[in-house]
């Protein structure tokens, strides 16, 4: 447990060190599993009423998703449309880094003060937007850190894509927008990186 913690503060602290340290150790996966499930619980407790726990769960499930949709793109974009001189990575080592990456999202549990929620929300979201630049530049072993931005915008913008392209397929098309957006119980991040939330009102940033 302290190892656990000592990593999640030096994540969202942004300390490359950390992020270098869990890229090598197959065995903080757990650890990072864990970091994504409370940073999906914490956004699940920005929502209130007698659905708040079942936001608190959707919250989780939908971050777990996330991660795993971008560390994937993550990975084929950073190691085969933009891989650096020294770029050699494996999937785990992304899956590590960008879910220690979700640090700085277990702070929105502030949201549940609701006057709060606006700036948390925009707050915690610019932080996981550094983090993940810090995680990728590790994993992928750029020198340059606009490199790393580059493969995070690319598949920050496909990650949009698909997950429009999921909501549009799987939405039922007799609800009206309006309704389902004010009877869903997804919480105030309804994706790993915060921003594609097509059912409810947070603003978009990731």
């Amino acid at each position: 447990m302290g190892d656990f913690r000592r990593r999640l503060l030096g994540a969202a602290r942004l300390d490359p060190a950390t992020y270098e340290e869990v890229e090598h150790d197959p065995g903080a996966l757990r650890q990072a599993s864990g970091v994504v499930l409370l940073y999906g619980a914490a956004a699940g407790l920005t929502s209130v009423g007698p659905s708040a726990l079942a936001a608190v769960f959707s919250g989780m499930i939908a971050a777990i998703v996330g991660w795993v949709i971008w560390a994937v793109l993550i990975f084929l974009i950073g190691t085969r449309l933009l891989p650096g001189r020294q770029t050699e990575a494996n999937a785990g080592q992304l899956f590590r880094t960008l879910g220690f990456a979700a640090a700085p999202g277990i702070a929105l549990v502030i949201g549940i003060i609701s006057p709060l929620l606006p700036i948390v929300f925009v707050v915690t979201q610019v932080w996981m937007i550094a983090a993940m630049v810090v995680a990728v530049r590790q994993a992928l072993d750029y020198t340059s850190t606009r490199r790393a931005v580059g493969v995070c915008v690319i598949a920050w913008l496909a990650q949009v894509l698909v997950a429009a392209s999921l909501y549009a397929m799987l939405s039922p098309a007799a609800t009206p927008p309006v309704a389902a957006a004010r009877d869903s119980p997804a919480p105030a991040a309804a994706s790993y990186v915060g921003v594609v939330k097509p059912s409810a009102v947070a603003p978009p940033v990731e």
